[in-house]
């Protein structure tokens, strides 16, 4: 049963990783987007649908860029707790076979 759980502390990392810089990159993007100017692009009616997509895209994104925070911290959470698990787990199992005469218990 043991091989079928595995958890790879360093992969977890390295999405955590990612999730950040999609952060920062989503963060760019409003960055970039509040800059942008909306009026003479066209009609009035389409500068209104443009105000309109820009402020719900701010909203939008600001959402996403929190809730992919909240997961990076989740999952490096996460890992954590899953190395202290395994460290324990070690450590019962050392002390589990010293005593049981340290060899495992052969026969």
């Amino acid at each position: 049963m043991a091989e079928r759980l595995a958890v790879d502390g360093d992969e977890l990392g390295r999405f955590m990783k990612l999730l950040s810089r999609s952060t920062d990159l989503l963060r760019g993007v409003r960055g970039a987007l509040s800059a942008a100017t909306i009026t003479g692009l066209g009609t009035d009616d389409l500068d209104t649908a443009c105000e309109d997509f820009q402020e719900d895209w701010k909203y939008g994104s600001e959402e996403i860029g929190k809730q992919t925070e909240d997961l990076a911290e989740i999952i490096g959470k996460s890992r954590d707790s899953y190395r202290e698990v395994d460290k324990a787990l070690e450590e019962a199992l050392k002390k589990a076979g010293a005593g049981a005469g340290g060899g495992g218990g052969k026969k």
